[in-house]
């Protein structure tokens, strides 16, 4: 069997292949032979110029033909397009070294540290050189600096600088960071909240002159007001009603010198405005001694409506449990909340009054709700004839922009706030808003309000402040208006110029109001605009 086997494989021969060769072997072999010698010089060539240069720089490693073969008069742009670009080992080298000097400073391993350091910088002003020249490479110069790099590499993998290593290292470092940028940013909003929340002393001090100033003269400024405000224009429907809740005398006052001074009718412009007990003296007595091109304004104080109690309003319910009280103003809870959300401003009736219009303005139809840190800049009127088809409210919507949809306020995991609100729902601002009161009362939003104020007894279902019951009391009764009847943000982001200079209302909201120190001062001039730095009561109290 295995004879056989040979056998077959000595028979298996190609006879064709032999023949061929016998019979044009004699022709072709002078060639190839000819070729073969061709080819055997050209690579001695090619080898022979590999050996020599390599021999003429000893002691630098043998790297591979293809990285070392720079053409010359190349600069270094045009190089570096080259697929075998030496440059681009060298540029390689100096990303690691930079890492690695990073490291080695973190083992506390500063001289190597620094000879890193030392052979990056090298590095780089030969790159540097070159390329601000726009000269030729100089290669034996690229080969050295690649070969004491490498050296250095070489070491830093002895030294265990290793990829894991260095992987493992650099996730520490950025675990520190980003534990040190967490306490940073929760400290730099809690001082600024604080400054928010602060009352500035010249502020003060005008509040205090001005109620020193309404006692005084308490006969001649109520003379004056009743001069200027007249009962009949409080209820008549055929002007144009605004309202403003606030303890701020100067804020306010820029909200109505603005609306006042932009609009084509002053005189058929009313202001209803509310404070509380603290300020009312102060507040009369500035909008008494001070004219606005004859619109009606009237002030009265929270506390004088006696249907605000704890027996009809949730918040003020809530306010007398115990729990509520360590919560807000005792630092209480379990500290997830933010400081912003446990400001106990968010629980003043007059931040939640705006969800009682139809009880504090009981003989109106229409009026237009304003926050204390807004200007106005063009004239409002249209706002009282834009139909709101059957909705309550007018507002402009926040998700456009800064994506501010439900599940941004509302709790989520709770069953009563998932079952009955889409959480990509768009939400919208309060600041400026036009209220048909006829439909209000006849969709009984408040009663809404207080059905969800009564459910959120254990602060589960949204955070602190009054655009979140908001957005569930006139869920589906607003009607969305143009965005240039109200701009946001100019209290705390960056707003197009363009689209302030177009807006109708533009908004503060944030902590960087307009009479704060921590204001934009890109924006301050807007609200400047508005308000008399040269009252003789602003000078004494230092407001400039």
């Amino acid at each position: 069997m295995r004879e056989g086997m040979r056998r077959r494989a000595g028979d298996f021969r190609r006879p064709g292949r032999r023949r061929w060769f016998s019979r044009w072997g004699s022709v072709w072999w002078p060639w190839i032979l000819l070729g073969a010698v061709g080819l055997s010089l050209l690579l001695l060539a090619l080898f022979g110029h590999d050996t020599a240069t390599r021999s003429e720089t000893p002691g630098t490693p043998q790297l591979p033909l293809r990285r070392i073969s720079i053409t010359d008069g190349l600069n270094v742009t045009d190089e570096m397009l080259d697929p075998h670009s030496i440059t681009r080992q060298l540029v390689d080298q100096i990303s690691v070294a930079k890492i690695l000097v990073v490291v080695a400073k973190e083992s506390n391993n500063l001289q190597f540290a620094w000879e890193l350091g030392n052979q990056v910088r090298h590095s780089q002003a030969l790159l540097s050189t070159a390329a601000s020249q726009q000269s030729s490479l100089n290669t034996e110069e690229i080969e050295k600096a690649i070969h004491d790099m490498a050296l250095l590499l070489y070491q830093a993998q002895q030294l265990h600088y290793d990829g894991a290593t260095m992987i493992m290292k650099l996730k520490g470092q950025i675990q520190t960071l980003e534990e040190n940028a967490g306490v940073e940013k929760e400290k730099s909003t809690k001082y600024g909240q604080i400054a928010a929340e602060e009352l500035p002393k010249g502020l003060y001090c005008l509040g205090v002159r001005l109620t020193m100033e309404w006692y005084k003269h308490s006969n001649h400024y109520r003379k004056l007001a009743e001069g200027k405000r007249t009962s009949e224009k409080l209820i008549d429907k055929n002007l144009h009603h605004y309202c403003v809740f606030s303890d701020n005398v100067l804020a306010t006052s820029a909200v109505v010198n603005s609306t006042a001074m932009n609009s084509r009718h002053p005189d058929k412009t009313v202001f209803h405005l509310v404070t509380d007990d603290v300020n009312y003296a102060s507040m009369r007595s500035w909008f008494s001694m001070n004219s606005f091109r004859g619109v009606t304004i009237d002030v009265r104080k929270v506390e004088d409506f006696s249907w605000l109690n704890a027996s009809y309003v949730p918040v003020l319910k809530q306010l007398q449990d115990s729990d509520t009280q360590n919560f807000y103003f005792s630092g209480g809870g379990d500290g997830k909340i933010p400081i912003k959300f446990r400001n106990p401003k968010y629980l003043s009736m007059l931040n939640h009054l705006r969800f009682y219009l139809p009880e504090v303005y009981p003989a109106l139809e229409k009026i237009v709700f304003l926050d204390d840190d807004v200007i106005v800049q063009k004239d409002l009127t249209e706002l009282f004839t834009i139909d709101l088809n059957s909705n309550v409210m007018g507002a402009v919507e926040t998700c456009m922009e800064t994506f501010h949809r439900f599940h941004k306020y509302l709790n989520y995991s709770h069953p009563l706030i998932r079952a009955h609100f889409d959480p990509d729902a768009c939400g919208w601002a309060f600041g400026m808003n036009v209220v048909d009161l006829r439909e209000w009362r006849k969709r009984n939003v408040t009663g809404i309000y207080h059905y969800w104020q009564e459910r959120n007894v254990d602060h589960t279902l949204w955070k602190l402040g009054s655009l979140p019951p908001g957005l569930l009391a006139f869920n589906g009764l607003v009607e969305r208006l143009d965005p240039k009847w109200h701009v946001l943000g100019l209290g705390y982001s960056n707003v197009d110029l363009s689209v302030i200079r177009k807006g109708a209302v533009v908004h503060w909201n944030g902590n960087q109001k307009p009479w704060l120190k921590i204001a934009n001062e890109k924006y301050k001039g807007i609200w400047d605009k508005y308000v008399d730095y040269s009252h003789p009561l602003l000078q004494r109290c230092h407001i400039h």
